[in-house]
């Protein structure tokens, strides 16, 4: 049975001190709502003890804590886990949970990374990615989002310092919400993650790149660029035939101009597709066009999917091809390739056991 009732984890502040205001409570009650639920970590509304009963019981018949339950966490040999949960209708999204790496966006090896999902399903079609295998079912609102970190925390017991938006869906395709829970995600009364420890990344939706870069939290950017010319990435990026890459970089200009982060360029090599040094050349001119990094990615086998991944030897050739040219490049030997870390296999799986499936929708 679908639970309607929104997660106290969603709202903003101000949100919560307006529902507050509404129920006759004062303005401080959304404080101490808010220590309960980012400080003390409750998971039920009838531990926040300083409340008084009546209110609590308003709160309850009006709102949960957070959405997201765990249902299954696969663990790879690399300490890499991919976490399943059930979300309140009965959908399910899945995260990564990325062990310390100092080669992930060159970030120092104690970090801790979550991939986190915007949506359930995507209808992007990138053709690399089982997220939209089974069509695009709904957006996440802001309390599925960031109850995904929670979850994932009081699960495992560790702390998340570094979140990148790269898990099922199109995050720009969600900006309502994406915006909403950057918010709660960055803010001191929430979970207090810094801005520069928080990247969206998106396909290229050029016009959502704009409205993201004016935003005030300074986020870092990834694009899910996969091709460097536009005959090449068509093949594997849908959304090319409706912004190409001159529109593209076109909102990229404009988003460097708002923001002083360094954008990543994320490439997935795929095997005979995208992986010549060619395209390595047309790379590295775009890349320098923007003072851009790149990653580069060894293609994640997916099932149903008949593209391969690149010898070693290939993916490190192209690599030196961008360091020749004076792009600085990782080659990211992708965390765990023994647990269907591609986002969205886990999910299909699941819901294939629950005879749960969708035809692509429109957004």
């Amino acid at each position: 049975m679908t639970d309607k009732r929104p997660a106290l984890c969603g709202l903003t502040r101000d949100e919560l001190t307006a529902k507050l205001k509404e129920a006759g409570q004062p303005a401080y009650r959304a404080g101490q709502v808010l220590d309960w639920i980012y400080n003390k970590r409750v998971t039920s509304i009838d531990d926040m003890t300083n409340l008084p009963a009546p209110l609590r019981e308003t709160l309850k018949e009006n709102f949960v804590v957070s959405h997201a339950d765990v249902v299954t966490v696969q663990g790879a040999k690399d300490k890499t886990r991919k976490i399943l949960y059930r979300l309140n209708d009965g959908r399910f999204v899945e995260s990564v949970l990325i062990p310390a790496s100092p080669s992930l966006y060159g970030d120092r090896a104690d970090r801790r990374t979550i991939c986190v999902s915007s949506q359930v399903g995507c209808a992007y079609g990138c053709k690399f990615c089982a997220s939209g295998l089974a069509g695009f079912t709904r957006n996440l609102d802001s309390g599925e989002i960031v109850s995904q970190l929670l979850a994932t925390e009081a699960h495992t017991g560790e702390k998340i310092n570094n979140i990148v938006f790269m898990g099922m869906g199109e995050p720009l395709a969600n900006f309502k919400n994406l915006s909403k829970a950057l918010e709660i995600i960055n803010s001191h009364w929430g979970l207090n993650i810094g801005a520069r420890h928080i990247t969206v990344s998106t396909s290229g939706v050029a016009p959502v790149i704009k409205k993201l870069a004016d935003i005030p939290i300074p986020v870092r950017l990834a694009i899910s660029l996969h091709g460097a010319t536009d005959e090449v990435r068509d093949r594997i990026m849908p959304v090319n035939s409706k912004w190409n890459i001159d529109a593209l970089f076109e909102s990229l200009e404009y988003w460097r101009s708002k923001k002083k982060q360094k954008i990543t360029f994320e490439f997935i090599l795929i095997d005979g597709i995208n992986d010549s040094m060619d395209q390595a050349v047309e790379l590295a001119k775009r890349a320098k066009q923007l003072d851009a990094k790149v990653n580069l990615i060894p293609y994640n086998t997916v099932d149903g999917l008949t593209w391969k991944r690149p010898s070693n030897n290939r993916c490190q050739t192209f690599r030196k091809m961008l360091a020749t040219h004076g792009v600085p490049a990782t080659l990211r030997l992708e965390k765990g390739h023994d647990i269907d870390a591609a986002c969205g296999q886990l999910r299909l799986k699941e819901e294939e056991k629950h005879g749960i499936s969708d035809k692509p929708a429109a957004q």
